[in-house]
């Protein structure tokens, strides 16, 4: 497992930056119509006159995967040709390619071929590598690859197949069932051989023993395997060997001479470089027994040089590597070690060289994450980047383990919360924040998963952050906020996420927002809570919402009418009345869909028109609800009279009481609101026809430039609302008030001005 996450020389943690070749197959992997056009039958076919070499069909494929895009028949159809494309070395994990498409790979007479989590590859594929199997050097069958193996996880019935690939190298296995009939003689140039999580049957590992290059042999979690220690002996140039076990809870990791049994491996295996006995009590008790003089008696003795009574022989020459993951009696922890690195949980270095080593054994890299977590969480961890590295790392490989997302996704919370954070550049923020989604993807109907998720996000800049995958992430969100089976802290921050989104983002995601269901979804959690009389901050912050996704964005505004928006603003008033939070921002909502000329017809109710003018006399939220009930009307009525299709409450009476609640309020008062452009609030400036409406357009500009000069003085000047008001002030229809207000904003913007040039 390469090291992606590396401390840079200014001191940041980041990743290293795409290479222009790099930069040019994600081009390629991201628009293969450069490349490709499609027959009949929808595969992807080479255009005419090109020809791909072997180093770019080999980088193609490996980066199609990395930039997550979906590997199936179709792509790999692209090299059915083995005249214009040449395939040596393949990587496929969490391909959908059938057992067609692996066949279009094996012609190309492969030097390497590795499948991770290929589902639909099945045992009836396995007369392929008969076919084709001649040229491998490397073949790798991981988890649910299962061209040895029946795909039933309680199946463990023999496959009857024979490896007829007589020039590998490197075979790795997992989970295949091992039949007696099983030949390995052929096979001379095997150096390293991977049985992870195989079933031995009535297999025997002697069948290795005619193999003279074999220095690798894994047997993580094999069995049986105590009765194949004599043949495992007999390999005597290995230098690796693993015989641990992800748990000893079933028994088979517990040996009855623990201490004799690893010295003779070790009297056996004498140019063994690394060990692995993780999960097993081969380590033994810390303590040596010797035979006594008198019969039937033992004693003990404290075993001089090494605190691993079976590794004696090796306290001058120690291993480079040794795993003691979760031994009996803590072996990890013992103070005498022989071995230049260790796997273990005794501390941080230990826990981390675990991580590394078992980057492929996702049961058992679970745990070391939870160990990690908890390292984090009540510790402190010094090798940040490492950190960062395996737990990324562990979570890309493994995406399917709902418990390693869990424990990965629940580190990544502590580590992106931590003093560090100012230190990530950008490439490790989005490959935090990509990893996340893709775990909270795959596991959406997780609470914890959402959860840890969801918190880790928190922690990041919203929404400059995530705008690179900000579609996808809407999308989890409103997951989170929609399924009512997860009411509770899961929908809250789910929710405050969405807002937070909805709130700072331009008008085209503004647009996508409303075009994947978020008005229609926030406004089902207000009608949830209608029906049920309760108030929550779920509420509130779903019409806060549906406030930020209308600004300035016409359809969102329809969608709310057409989902009876106003149906439930008239409920959530009268049932809830006193809750300032939740008017202001219903207010605020109906402020944005009374800008949008086209739909104020659909406010021109009696009902309608009497509430705002009842609430031009609120003093909920300060002037909040207030002036935004004058604003609704000021657009309303800058339709002209003859828009004006009610007949009470009459145009001038409506007119007249918005002056009167203008005339209240303090130009001086604080403002929670955020304007982005002054265009709606400019256009009622130019409302002639009716005085009033300017009225309150001028205030808003005069109280917002003198109580946020710095914002949004420069908003006026950039709008040419200079030139308006110049106009408004000199037109003669406009009364005095009105012009006196006007002034105060030119005045205001002119000491904005001059406070930007002595700065």
């Amino acid at each position: 497992m390469s090291c992606k996450v590396r401390l840079m020389e200014d001191g940041s943690l980041d990743e290293e930056p795409l290479t222009l070749k790099e930069i040019a197959y994600q081009k390629l992997c991201n628009n293969l119509d450069i490349i490709s056009g499609y027959t009949e039958s929808g595969q992807r076919t080479l255009n005419t006159g090109i020809v791909l070499t072997n180093e770019i069909c080999d980088a193609f494929l490996e980066n199609y995967q990395r930039f997550h895009r979906p590997l199936d028949d179709r792509v790999i159809n692209l090299f059915s040709d083995t005249r214009r494309t040449s395939l040596k070395i393949v990587n496929l994990r969490y391909s959908t390619l059938s057992s067609l498409g692996l066949e279009t790979l094996m012609r190309h007479k492969l030097f390497a071929l590795s499948m991770w989590y290929c589902d639909r590859i099945t045992v009836n594929s396995h007369h392929l590598l008969a076919h084709y199997g001649d040229s491998l050097r490397s073949l790798e069958l991981g988890i649910s690859s299962h061209l040895l193996q029946n795909a039933e996880p309680n199946e463990k019935e023999p496959v009857d197949f024979q490896l007829t690939c007589p020039h590998l190298r490197r075979l790795v296995l997992n989970g295949v069932v091992m039949h007696h009939r099983l030949q390995f003689a052929h096979l001379q140039d095997l150096s390293h051989l991977d049985l992870t999580s195989c079933v031995l049957a009535n297999f025997s590992l002697e069948a290795l023993v005619m193999l003279p290059n074999l220095h690798t042999l894994i047997l993580f979690n094999v069995w049986p395997i105590a009765n194949q220690l004599h043949a495992i002996c007999c390999l005597r140039r290995l230098c690796t060997l693993d015989i641990s076990i992800s748990s000893s809870g079933n028994g088979h990791g517990t040996y009855d001479l623990p201490d004799q049994t690893l010295e003779m491996l070790m009297d056996n295996l004498r140019h063994l470089t690394h060990l692995d006995i993780s999960g097993t009590n081969l380590a033994g008790n810390g303590v040596a027994t010797k035979e006594s003089t008198n019969a039937n008696t033992k004693t003990e003795q404290h075993f001089g040089p090494t605190d691993i009574p079976g590794l004696a022989s090796r306290t001058q020459r120690p291993l480079q590597f040794l795993g003691l993951y979760h031994t009996a009696h803590w072996a990890c922890k013992r103070h005498d070690i022989p071995a230049l690195e260790v796997a273990g949980d005794a501390n941080e270095q230990q826990i981390l060289t675990a991580a590394r080593y078992y980057h492929d054994r996702p049961v058992l890299l679970t745990r070391v994450l939870n160990d990690l977590y908890h390292l984090f969480r009540f510790e402190n961890c010094k090798d940040i980047h490492t950190a960062l590295d395996v737990v990324l790392c562990a979570m890309d490989r493994h995406l399917k383990f709902k418990h390693m997302q869990i424990s990965g996704s629940a580190t990544l919370f502590y580590i992106v919360k931590g003093r560090d954070r100012s230190k990530f550049g950008t490439l490790l923020r989005n490959h935090i924040i990509r990893t996340l989604l893709n775990g909270m993807e795959m596991h959406l109907t997780d609470d914890t998963m959402l959860r840890n998720g969801y918190l880790t996000l928190t922690q990041f800049h919203m929404p400059v952050d995530v705008l690179f995958e900000y579609e996808r992430l809407i999308k989890i969100l409103l997951h989170g906020v929609s399924k009512t089976e997860q009411e509770g802290f899961v929908q809250r921050i789910a929710i405050y996420l969405l807002n937070t989104l909805a709130c700072q983002v331009d008008g085209r995601q503004k647009l996508f927002l409303g075009e994947l269901g978020v008005v229609s979804t926030m406004l089902t959690l207000i009608k949830d809570r209608l029906t049920r009389s309760v108030f929550d901050d779920v509420m509130e912050v779903a019409w806060s919402t549906m406030w930020n996704v209308t600004d300035e964005t016409a359809i969102n505004c329809k969608r709310f009418l057409d989902g009876r928006g106003m149906e439930y603003f008239l409920k959530c008033l009268n049932t809830f009345p006193d809750r300032d939070e939740l008017l202001r921002n219903m207010m605020g909502l109906l402020g944005n869909v009374a800008e949008v000329k086209w739909l104020r017809p659909k406010l021109m109710t009696q009902e309608f028109i009497e509430v705002f003018a009842r609430l031009l006399d609120s003093l909920s939220d300060g002037i909040e609800v207030s002036y935004n009930a004058a604003g609704v009307l000021a657009h309303i009525a800058s339709d002209g009279a003859d828009a004006w299709t009610i007949k009470s409450p009459t145009r001038q009476h409506v007119l007249e009481r918005m002056v009167a609640a203008i005339q209240r309020w303090n130009i001086k008062s604080e403002r929670n609101i955020n304007y982005r452009s002054f265009e709606p609030i400019l256009s009622l400036v130019r409302c002639y026809e009716t005085p009033q409406c300017q009225h309150w357009a001028v205030w808003a500009l005069a109280n917002l430039t003198q109580v946020y000069p710095d914002k949004y003085c420069q908003l006026v000047e950039q709008e040419n609302g200079i030139q308006i008001l110049t106009e408004l002030i000199e037109h003669e229809s406009p009364y005095c008030e009105i012009k006196r207000i006007a002034r105060l904003v030119i005045e205001q913007c002119d000491l904005g001005m001059e406070r930007m040039v002595e700065g």
